[in-house]
C-alpha cells in the first residue's frame, strides 16, 4: 500500500475536488436540491468503494440518470419529494442488487447501439436544453424543454444579461483552463473564479445555491424510504437500474483491476446497487457507473479503490468545512458547467455511423432520439429497446432463403436457387438460411416448390435447435400437399429437442425424419440414397 498511497492520494484528492461542483450540477440537473446530487456523489463513490468488484469505479451521478430524475413526476409532485427522492434511489438499487445476484447481465445485450446512442445524443440535447433557465435566469413556459427551449429563444429581452454572461464565462474559462496544466482542476477554477466574481461585481440578481436550500456544515442524518411511493417509482427505478447498469457495463468491459483481470460485471451490479441503497439512505439522488469519473480516477494516476475512499473524505470535508463557500455557488457557473457536458455527450461521428448503416437503423435512430426529446425518458429507453426489438423481428422475418444443394463429380455440394417447381421422378435437397420463427416461416413456405408426382424434398435442419408452431404447420402442410401428389418430405436433423418435437407434434407419420450426426451431410446423404431408391422402385412398378 506505501507504494501506491502517494498516487491513490493525489488521484483521490482531485477525483473529491471536481466532485463538488460535478455533484451539485447532477442535482441541479434533476430538478431537484443541489445538495442530493452532492451527497449522491459522497456516499455513491463510498459505496461503490466498498461494495463493487472494480477498483476503479467511481459510481456517481450520470447525465443520462439525472435526465430521467427529472421527469420524473412520482418525484416532483409528491407530498414531500425529498422523500421521494431518496425512495427512488434506494428502490433502483435493489433492482441492481437483484439484477446483479441473478447475472441478468446478459440482458444488456438486448440493447442495440443505435439506441444508446440515439438516446445519448437525445440526453446531451436534453441536458442542454434544460439549463436554459438556470443559464439565462428566465423561467420559460411549456410543457418540456423543446418548447420551453423555444419560448425562451423568443423572449430575449427578458434574459438576465448577468446570468448569462457568468454562465458563458464559465464555459469560456473551463476550456481555456483544460488546455493548461490545471487539467481537470479547470471546471473547479472556473466555477470558483465566477462565483467570486459575482458578488465583488455586485450582481445581486444572479441565483446561488443557497437560494433554493440552506447549506448545512454537517453531513446528511439517515432517512427511512417512503413504502406508500414505491408503486410509482417502480417504472422510473427499473429505467434508472436500466440505464445505470448499462453505462456501468462499459467501465466493467473497459478498466482492468490492478492485477490485469476484468472486473465481474455481476458484482459490479451489485456494488452500484449498495451504493445507490447507501445513497438514497443518505439523502442522495440515483447513481450508477460514471465512465468520466472513472475516467478522471484513472488519469490522475489512482492504483487501487483506496483512491476512492480519499474522493469520498475529501468532499466530506468540504460538506463539513465549506459550507458556507458552497451555498455561495452561482447557478449560472453551474448550468455552463452543464451545457457543456450535455454538447459532449452528443457523438456525431456515432450518429453519422448508424446513419450510413441502414433503413431500420436509421428508423431506430429517429425515433429514438425524438421519443427521448418529447416523452419522459423512462419511457423513451425503455420504448427505443421494444421499437428496435420489433424492426429486428420484422427484417428477420424477410431475410429467410432456401438455397437446394446439389453434388458434383467430385461430391462437393453445390448450391443454387431452388426450382419454382418440382419435375417429377427427382429428389431436391433444400437448405434454409435465416430465422424459421413466426413470420419467417410463413416466408419460408412460399419458397417451397410446387409437388409434382413422385418426387422426394429433402430439408435440411443443421443447426435448429428449436421449432415453433408456426414452422411445424408449414412442414405438415407441405407434407399433405407431397403425400397428395404420391410423393415424400424428409427431414434431417442433428438435434435431439427437434426430433422430439416433430414425434410430440405427430408429424412423424407424414415425415421421414434421418437422425443427423458429427459428420456434416453423411445423414443428407443416407436420405439421398433412400429418396433416389424409393423413386427408381416407385418408377420400375
Amino acid at each position: 500500500m506505501k507504494k501506491t498511497f502517494r498516487k491513490d492520494t493525489v488521484a483521490g484528492v482531485v477525483l473529491g475536488v471536481e466532485s463538488v461542483p460535478d455533484g451539485l450540477a447532477s442535482g441541479l440537473l434533476a430538478g431537484v436540491n443541489p445538495l442530493a446530487g452532492l451527497y449522491a456523489y459522497l456516499f455513491g463513490t463510498l459505496g461503490g468503494a466498498v461494495f463493487t468488484s472494480s477498483a476503479f469505479m467511481a459510481v456517481q451521478g450520470t447525465g443520462a440518470m439525472g435526465i430521467i430524475v427529472a421527469d420524473v413526476p412520482s418525484v416532483h409532485a409528491a407530498a414531500d419529494p425529498a422523500r421521494a427522492l431518496f425512495t427512488l434511489s434506494m428502490l433502483t438499487g435493489l433492482i441492481m442488487v437483484v439484477a446483479g445476484l441473478l447475472r441478468l447481465g446478459f440482458v444488456l445485450r438486448f440493447v442495440p447501439n443505435t439506441v444508446m446512442v440515439a438516446f445519448l445524443s437525445a440526453v446531451g440535447v436534453n441536458i442542454v436544453l434544460g439549463q436554459l433557465s438556470n443559464f439565462t435566469g428566465y423561467e420559460a413556459d411549456g410543457a418540456n424543454r423543446v418548447l420551453r427551449a423555444l419560448d425562451t429563444l423568443l423572449h430575449p429581452t427578458l434574459l438576465d444579461a448577468q446570468s448569462v454572461a457568468t454562465g458563458a464565462v464559465t464555459i469560456a474559462l473551463i476550456l481555456l483552463l483544460e488546455r493548461t496544466r490545471v487539467g481537470a482542476f479547470g471546471l473547479v477554477v472556473a466555477v470558483v473564479v465566477t462565483s467570486v466574481a459575482v458578488p465583488l461585481l455586485g450582481w445581486t440578481g444572479v441565483r446561488v445555491v443557497e437560494d433554493l436550500s440552506a447549506v448545512p456544515n454537517a453531513l446528511p442524518m439517515p432517512v427511512a424510504p417512503d413504502p406508500r411511493a414505491v408503486p410509482g417509482l417502480l417504472v422510473p427505478a427499473l429505467a434508472l437500474a436500466f440505464v445505470g447498469l448499462l453505462q456501468g457495463a462499459a467501465i466493467s468491459a473497459g478498466f482492468p483491476n490492478p492485477d490485469g483481470r476484468y472486473p465481474d460485471a455481476s458484482r459490479d451490479f451489485v456494488g452500484q446497487g449498495a451504493a445507490n441503497v447507501t445513497s438514497g439512505v443518505f439523502q442522495g439522488m440515483p447513481v450508477g457507473g460514471s465512465v468520466s469519473g472513472t475516467s478522471l480516477n484513472r488519469a490522475a494516476g489512482a492504483r487501487s479503490r483506496l483512491s476512492l475512499f480519499i474522493a469520498a473524505a475529501v468532499m466530506a470535508v468540504v460538506v463539513m468545512a465549506f459550507a458556507d463557500v458552497v451555498g455561495r455557488i452561482v447557478m449560472p457557473a453551474l448550468a455552463g458547467l452543464l451545457m457543456l457536458i450535455g454538447l459532449r455527450t452528443i457523438k456525431p461521428a456515432a450518429l453519422a455511423a448508424v446513419w450510413r448503416t441502414g433503413g431500420v437503423q436509421k428508423t431506430v435512430l429517429v425515433s429514438t432520439f425524438v421519443l427521448t426529446m418529447l416523452i419522459p425518458l423512462q419511457y423513451a429507453v425503455l420504448a427505443g429497446v421494444g421499437l428496435s426489438v420489433v424492426l429486428h423481428v420484422i427484417r428477420q422475418s424477410h431475410q429467410v432463403t432456401i438455397r437446394r444443394w446439389q453434388l458434383d463429380d467430385g461430391g462437393r455440394v453445390v448450391e443454387s436457387d431452388p426450382p419454382a417447381a418440382l419435375a417429377g421422378d427427382e429428389v431436391v435437397v433444400l437448405q434454409p438460411y435465416g430465422s424459421l420463427m413466426f413470420a419467417a416461416a410463413r416466408v419460408l413456405e412460399e419458397q417451397l416448390p410446387a409437388p409434382a408426382r413422385n418426387c422426394v424434398v429433402i430439408i435440411r435442419l443443421r443447426g435448429r435447435e428449436q421449432l415453433d408452431t408456426t414452422f411445424l404447420g408449414v412442414v405438415r402442410r407441405y407434407a399433405e400437399a407431397l403425400r397428395a401428389c404420391d410423393s415424400r418430405l424428409m427431414l434431417v436433423s442433428a438435434n435431439e429437442r427437434v426430433r422430439k418435437q416433430l414425434r410430440v407434434d405427430g408429424l412423424t407419420e407424414l415425415v421421414e425424419v434421418y437422425r443427423g450426426d458429427e459428420r456434416v451431410g453423411a445423414s443428407v446423404r443416407r436420405a439421398y440414397a433412400d429418396a433416389t431408391a424409393w423413386i427408381r422402385e416407385r418408377r420400375d412398378t
